[in-house]
């Protein structure tokens, strides 16, 4: 595509902002050297291998996959993935299997079924894969229940050819509150950890790698005793949601989708041509019937979406959009906006920078 400029952009486009990307990177790295935590960033965000190699570049140790696909693009600029799903289905561990033999591949597990086929693909394929054991600390998705059977998952790894056990990993995703209020939440989530960490040590498993972490908990990760390392995807974007928490400031939003004003014949509203197939329609962390605000103007508010409309609430300002302005929104959860794209647009100091193709889209 030859741009020059947004206004020649076919919308809805995908915005990155590199110069928030750059300070956002800059800002976990610190905290993670602060800490004395590895940074492993979770790749979904973006899908792209020039952020992957922008997040290892300012420090990532190694980044993290939740597909197959995932990590087939991201194995090309990092040597160390982590694929934070359980891989069942022949297709999809065939494929992890062919990935590049220098790439040491860890996976995520919380069941018996999961590790022999993992195993039984490993003795096929001729080479070593670590494995977490993934453990339900809140989130009630995935994750062992008690530490007996974190214990009893972990010793059939270490008698699985094949495959070698390398410690626990959770994800804490129901912690989605204000920073404020998440201090009772994060000891408990460090009390519950323990006891999964002391039966394992009392069995001889000590966990070598302690992998947790999100956005919204990502300042506060120092504060669960144990935890190694980090696996926040989000922050490199930040987003609605993030903001709505305090996670991180609204100059801090790196990622949006420019829109353009198709109908202002309501009163009261604009509409744009951007809708659930470019935002998503996901409610926000601390409201619902709203799906996005505006980047230059936040107080405005997308309180519609269908497919291809997103409706912009103006019943509390003066401005007055006219048919064919140009908005930026930042949706609330970016990660399932971009997966909607097929490319991202880069800017430079407000300026049109290039194009990445999204091509870790996919399973």
């Amino acid at each position: 595509m030859d741009v020059t400029s947004l206004d020649m952009m076919t919308t809805p486009a995908a915005l990155v902002d590199l110069d928030r990307v750059d300070a956002n990177l800059k800002r976990v790295a610190a905290y993670t050297r602060q800490h004395g935590l590895r940074w492993r960033p979770h790749t979904k965000t973006h899908k792209t291998p020039e952020l992957t190699a922008l997040q290892l570049a300012a420090g990532a140790q190694g980044v993290t996959v939740a597909t197959v696909r995932e990590a087939e693009i991201m194995a090309a600029v990092c040597d160390d993935v982590l694929l934070a799903y359980p891989p069942v289905g022949a297709e999809r561990l065939v494929r992890l299997m062919r990935l590049p033999p220098q790439v040491r591949l860890t996976v995520a597990l919380d069941s018996g079924e999961a590790l022999e086929l993992l195993s039984r693909e490993a003795r096929r394929a001729g080479r070593t894969v670590g494995v977490l054991v993934e453990l339900d600390l809140g989130m009630r998705r995935v994750g062992v229940q008690s530490p007996e059977d974190a214990v009893a998952l972990a010793l059939a790894v270490t008698y699985s050819s094949g495959l070698e056990y390398r410690g626990i990993t959770f994800y804490a995703g129901h912690l989605r509150i204000p920073q404020a209020e998440l201090g009772p939440a994060m000891r408990e989530q460090a009390a519950r950890l323990a006891t999964y960490v002391e039966a394992l040590t009392a069995a001889g498993l000590r966990p070598s790698t302690v992998s947790g972490g999100s956005t919204p908990t990502l300042w506060r990760s120092h504060e669960v005793t144990g935890l190694t390392e980090i696996r926040p995807g989000i922050n490199i974007f930040n987003d609605r949601n993030s903001v709505s928490i305090g996670a991180c400031a609204w100059n801090e939003c790196a990622y949006s989708v420019l829109a353009t004003v198709v109908s202002t014949s309501v009163p009261g509203q604009a509409v744009i041509d951007a809708g659930s197939k470019a935002l998503a329609k996901e409610d926000g962390f601390t409201d619902t019937g709203v799906y996005g605000a505006l980047l230059d103007l936040p107080d405005i508010l997308v309180r519609g979406l269908s497919e291809e409309h997103g409706l912009l609430d103006l019943s509390s300002t003066a401005w007055r959009p006219r048919v064919g302005d140009r908005v930026r929104v930042v949706p609330n959860h970016a990660c399932a906006s971009v997966n909607l794209h097929d490319r991202l647009h880069l800017l430079r100091q407000g300026t049109w920078a290039g194009t990445h193709a999204i091509t870790a889209r996919g399973w």
